[in-house]
């Protein structure tokens, strides 16, 4: 968890603690499968009693992570008083040298998803974006080499569009 930042959006948070409630509520579920297959004998070639101690390994080292991650939180509720600068939380439309233009969010570090384009506050994206203004351009390293942005858009609470 070094280097993890500890702000996290109020909707990741709760979703989180979710998480975690949920799991421990599975976690009885799996105990008592686990319990009715570790009557049935021999454990050694016993599949029910493997997997089950797989899942229940899994699932203790994820409510571990959740219990000493939840604490050290701190969820940002509020937009920032200056709308007009990137801060956390912020949605931003950037365009690159082509002229094509993206979009992300900047989330935390135990929200981000790729996929919908949010991004952790501790990316290299995000520590580029953070602080600058509309009609600013930014210059990050990426994994396919050095890019050229141009900050377009700049929104909180809902994706600009």
């Amino acid at each position: 968890m070094a280097g993890k930042s500890p702000y996290i959006t109020q909707d990741g948070y709760e979703a989180l603690r979710e998480e975690e409630a949920a799991l421990w509520k599975k976690r009885r579920r799996v105990v008592k499968i686990l319990a009715a297959a570790a009557a049935e004998g021999d454990r050694s070639e016993n599949a029910e009693y493997i997997y089950r101690k797989k899942q229940l390994r899994e699932m203790d080292r994820r409510i571990r992570y959740l219990q000493k991650r939840l604490p050290e939180l701190k969820p940002v509720e509020n937009p920032p008083h200056n709308r007009e600068q990137v801060f956390f939380g912020a949605w931003v439309t950037l365009e690159d040298e082509k002229g094509e233009e993206v979009t992300y969010r900047i989330v935390g570090a135990d929200e981000f998803i790729p996929q919908k384009n949010w991004i952790s506050v501790d990316s290299p994206m995000a520590r580029a974006l953070l602080g600058k203004s509309l009609d600013e351009e930014i210059q990050v390293n990426t994994p396919s080499g050095r890019k050229e942005l141009l900050v377009l858009e700049i929104s909180y609470g809902q994706p600009p569009g």
